[in-house]
């Protein structure tokens, strides 16, 4: 019960607070104060592209972040609006909204509360193992997707025409009449945007490049009152805490966003825990998959109760972080201090900020993204995941962010699938020392003549038992000794009762008996023989033996083998001059002396 209402379970950030170490205060303000420098230009740009105003923005990052310092167990991650996220709730948002800006902010929110739900659902059932389920090169090739959408759909602030088509593949294809539309005093903004942040990068690395891009471009539209020639701004901007409103659309419009608010919490949770992950290995720390869940449904609600879009781990503000030196969550908490003190009195300067400046940004951060050439190496030493990631890609591309992550995450379930129902499997040996090993994996292991000792590297399951069937009798015929005796691992896989699979083991027994071939299994005793039993399979005599490891297993089959013929006299091989030797062998390995019984315990001669 104690445990039950413990602060560590529920709030480990707080838990970890209230050990604050005096040592850490001046570092974790150098990183809050570097990570709001940085945040803060992010959060605007990031608003622009999920479609709302640029308060929003700073809304989703004040209140997550102090959540998250209190709820999450990573000590330097950063939470925020991200490019990902933001592009998947544009991309489902927008066409829902159809013009009207309030009905689209309420969407942003919605879709918000959702994401946090399913992330507080996740966290309950413990379902934290998912930030696993989607493989890096599937992540790769979405994001390298993901940000290729993003830098084509800020070309039009950056060359200062609109988009009138939708999808990126009709953007791409219209390209060349677009160019003819660039609005050259726009153009002439952005080019100095970039110049600008690029010098800032190339000589002051420590500053953050994206402020001083936009506090230089902004004060050029201040000063030389730059307006006048059609270049775009934030225009004004309120300040203040967010007023609350109740969603005013159709209800039928949230069933639209039940789904993509699924793979938007999946997409965010995995991206999050491979930043978190890194940056606690790094750090020499461990983070709980399940409560780093929560606290991003928690984030998320934050977001979404102050008006805000969702949020995910920001990896360029975590880096911002953990290399000014952040040792703990204080970090996010000086950080929102900072940026809500902007929010709520100094947001008149912001109106200057041209929108060109913020698609510089926002294209550069996307660059941040994209990996082509770790995509482009899967290509030597993974073919499997190269084609995963560049189907992801294309994908993306081609259909939109929603269908690709949808497509994403049945990539990675099929993938799951398949290695679980064709799973790899080997064929064991021995050594001359004794010793059991894979055959072909060590040239010393030799094949035990008479034996076949197989090895499923799989949990059996009802979807995979067929295949366990069809791989062991197509081993047994191409075995050239004509194996007398079959020996399966039990240890791999019969970790669970399966009703199928038991079923599947008594049809194989049945057909290995016709052809005098008997079974037998090492590993897992008494589960195995309670499960057989329960089936109806009969152990021991005339049924499966039971044996509780592989060198047992070994030692009484060794009655089964065919005699080892030479010049027409009968000889014993390496192994089978071992066998006859155990357990009284010194050299036997000190794992088998320890279980192997007497000869009148084992019996010398099962039937």
């Amino acid at each position: 019960m104690r445990d039950f209402f413990s602060l560590e379970r529920w709030l480990p950030g707080l838990a970890a607070l209230l050990q604050y170490q005096r040592a850490w205060l001046m570092p974790d303000m150098r990183a809050g104060l570097s990570v709001a420098a940085v945040a803060l230009p992010v959060a605007i740009a990031y608003a622009e592209l999920a479609g709302v105003g640029p308060l929003v923005g700073l809304y989703s990052c004040i209140l997550p972040m102090l959540v998250y310092a209190l709820f999450g167990t990573s000590r330097q991650l950063i939470v925020g609006p991200d490019a990902a996220t933001c592009a998947v709730i544009a991309a489902v948002v927008t066409p829902l909204a159809a013009g009207d800006a309030t009905r689209h902010w309420q969407l942003v929110m919605t879709m918000t509360a959702m994401t946090g739900f399913w992330c507080l659902i996740a966290s309950r059932f413990k379902l934290g193992v998912l930030a696993d389920f989607l493989s890096r090169p599937i992540l790769m090739g979405l994001l390298n997707g993901v940000a290729i959408t993003i830098m084509v759909g800020q070309l039009s602030k950056i060359f200062g025409f609109t988009f009138s088509e939708r999808y990126l593949i009709e953007r791409i294809a219209g390209g060349a009449s677009y160019i003819t539309q660039t609005h050259l005093p726009t153009l002439a903004m952005s080019l100095t945007a970039l110049l600008t942040l690029l010098l800032a990068k190339r000589f002051k690395p420590a500053w953050p490049s994206s402020m001083v891009a936009m506090v230089v471009t902004a004060g050029l539209v201040w000063a030389l009152d730059l307006g006048q020639f059609g270049i775009a701004t934030l225009g004004a901007i309120g300040s203040g805490l967010p007023a609350f409103q109740l969603p005013e659309f159709p209800p039928g419009l949230m069933r639209e966003l039940v789904l993509p608010a699924l793979n938007l919490a999946m997409v965010s949770f995995v991206s999050m825990m491979l930043t978190a992950r890194s940056f606690a290995a790094k750090n020499g720390y461990e983070i709980d998959a399940d409560k780093e869940f929560r606290a991003l449904g928690m984030a998320n609600l934050a977001a979404a109760a102050s008006q805000g879009f969702a949020i995910s781990g920001a990896d360029s503000r975590t880096a911002v972080n953990d290399a000014n030196g952040g040792k703990s969550q204080l970090v996010s908490i000086i950080a929102a201090a900072v940026i809500a003190l902007v929010t709520f009195y100094l947001t008149a300067p912001l109106q200057y900020i041209p929108t060109a400046a913020l698609g510089v940004v926002l294209v550069m951060a996307s660059l941040s993204l994209t990996d082509f050439r770790g995509l482009w190496a899967l290509r030597h030493s993974d073919r499997s995941a190269f084609w995963l990631a560049l189907i992801t890609f294309i994908s993306v591309l081609a259909m939109g962010v929603i269908p690709g992550i949808t497509l994403a995450v049945l990539l990675g379930l099929f993938q799951f699938l398949r290695n679980v129902m064709r799973p790899t499997d080997q064929l064991l040996g021995m050594d001359d020392e004794g010793v059991v090993r894979t055959l072909g994996d060590n040239e010393q292991a030799k094949a035990i003549p008479g034996i076949l000792v197989y090895r499923f590297n799989s949990p059996l399951t009802y979807f995979n038992a067929p295949y366990f069937k069809r791989r062991v009798l197509a081993l047994l015929v191409q075995d050239p000794h004509s194996p007398k005796c079959l020996v399966v691992d039990a240890v791999a896989c019969f970790t669970h009762q399966d009703i199928s699979v038991m079923s599947m083991l008594g049809e194989l027994h049945k057909d290995l008996k016709r052809r005098g071939i008997h079974m037998v299994m090492a590993g897992r005793h008494g589960q195995m023989s309670l499960w057989l039993k329960q089936a109806g399979i009969r152990v021991g005599d005339e049924g499966i033996i039971l044996c509780p490891d592989m060198y047992q297993a070994l030692r009484m089959t060794r009655c089964y083998r065919e005699p080892v013929f030479k010049d027409d006299e009968v000889v014993e091989s390496t192994t089978e001059a071992i066998l006859s030797r155990w357990p009284q062998d010194d050299a036997l390995p000190d794992s088998a002396r320890l279980t192997l019984p007497s000869e009148q315990e084992a019996g010398a001669t099962p039937a």
